[in-house]
């Protein structure tokens, strides 16, 4: 599955990446993300529940983030296991654009799923 979007926040870009970089924040971005804990900068554990109707399964997992190119752009990629649900995996490239006092921020996202949750998903 892959996702792309443009979103027009209201504020500069600096303030935008310092908010993404806040753990709250950043956890209210992830979808289904019920836990997200740092654990150095750049790592971070995290617990996501997977809803693939009509079945939901919960993951633990990691989460790496990349601010390489900070403030400009960044990335992040983590990867889950759901027990006998499977796995989970993906990530996500982020583009940051001053626009005067507002940024654009633009995204994709990837994210791919094995075992018996992809099995179930493949079939709806």
């Amino acid at each position: 599955m892959e996702l792309a979007d443009e979103i027009i926040i209201p504020a500069p870009r600096a303030k935008v990446y310092k908010a993404l970089n806040d753990v709250d924040i950043l956890q209210a971005c992830i979808p289904g993300c019920e836990e997200l804990e740092k654990e150095s900068e750049t790592e971070l554990v995290a617990k996501v529940i997977l809803k693939v109707w009509p079945v939901k399964a919960k993951f633990s997992g990691r989460v790496t983030l990349d601010p390489s190119k900070a403030p400009d752009a960044f990335s992040l990629a983590g990867e889950g296991d759901g027990g006998v649900a499977g796995f989970a995996k993906g990530g996500a490239d982020v583009e940051l654009i001053e626009d005067g006092e507002t940024t654009i921020l633009r995204y994709t996202a990837k994210a791919q799923t094995g075992g018996k949750i992809a099995q179930l998903g493949g079939r709806l």
